[in-house]
């Protein structure tokens, strides 16, 4: 294995700017002894002495100013880069990447964007609306939010809502033209908006629970879509009902635009998690963008 190439440099740069052995030893805070053996392994790998020894002074040969002038810009700019890594470990900047689903945008991100960029200026923030199930650490991301049950067990979780309760729910002109679903097995006489995986493919089975069982419905429908928000402008504009999570509708049925059917027979699911590798927490721009996070939803709640 060829020697490391840096091996020496520091001691070299200490004694060129001391131009003593023994002031900069005491720099670095080892023996004389071990500076001068230090060098001279130095001078011995390169072929040529670098300083000039005498009993009163230390100087250095053409050789070594010239080694000197060469690599002290770059020792300058390599303690300066290591400087920059202390601002990170002791103040939030950089660049935080996201994957969230479509149906955290309204609910986290939206309200909380504008406060935290205002709060961390030094903070870039990139975010991915995706809702198909992302491996965080081969993307590349720092966090990501999802329903609790869809996160790896190896990640760490934090909790950002309640439980989720899920509905379905269509607009008033719509139940006006077709009547309203008393059963989940009335839903085979009414028209979905049916919701298409974008990773597997597969079309999402609407899940409702009776006496303590759970069972499926496959509701028929002519509009498949693979976006939550599309699902939501579907069923308002009264084409179809959807199958939504609570969190995603309560604004248009507070407003009227729509109305929840079937609620007996609904199902809760965990709520969104935060969630992110252990070893991602430590990251000062993550900690601050999860500490907003909670507060603002705290006081949401």
């Amino acid at each position: 294995m060829p020697p490391d190439p840096f091996t020496g440099l520091t001691e070299f740069l200490a004694v060129a700017d001391a131009r003593s052995f023994t002031a900069a030893a005491a720099s670095l805070g080892v023996t004389p002894t071990a500076v001068s053996q230090t060098i001279r392994a130095l001078e011995k790998r390169l072929g040529m002495p670098l300083f000039v020894r005498t009993t009163r002074r230390v100087a250095l040969t053409e050789a070594g100013a010239a080694l000197f002038h060469r690599i002290r810009p770059a020792a300058a700019d390599i303690a300066d880069a290591f400087d920059m890594l202390e601002d990170f470990r002791d103040r939030p900047l950089g660049h935080l990447r996201l994957t969230v689903p479509r149906m955290a945008v309204p609910v986290i991100v939206t309200p909380l964007l504008p406060r935290f960029r205002q709060a961390y200026p030094d903070i870039s923030v990139e975010i991915s609306v995706d809702d198909a199930t992302i491996d965080i650490t081969e993307r590349g991301f720092d966090a990501g939010i999802r329903i609790g049950e869809a996160i790896e067990k190896d990640m760490i979780a934090m909790r950002l809502t309640p439980d989720i309760t899920w509905t379905v729910v269509g607009s008033p002109g719509y139940f006006a033209r077709h009547g309203l679903p008393a059963t989940p097995e009335d839903l085979t006489r009414h028209q979905a908006i049916r919701y298409r995986y974008p990773t597997s493919g597969v079309i999402y089975r609407w899940e409702f629970e009776r006496a303590g069982r759970d069972f499926s419905v496959d509701a028929p429908g002519s509009l498949i879509v693979n976006d939550f928000l599309l699902l939501l402008e579907l069923a308002e504009a009264g084409l179809g009902l959807v199958y939504l999570p609570d969190i995603s509708v309560g604004e248009a049925v507070a407003a009227g635009r729509l109305e929840r059917v079937l609620q007996p027979f609904l199902p809760t699911s965990p709520g969104l998690f935060a969630y992110f590798p252990a070893r991602s927490q430590a990251q000062p721009k993550l900690r601050v963008f999860l500490d907003m996070a909670s507060t603002l939803l705290r006081r949401k709640g």
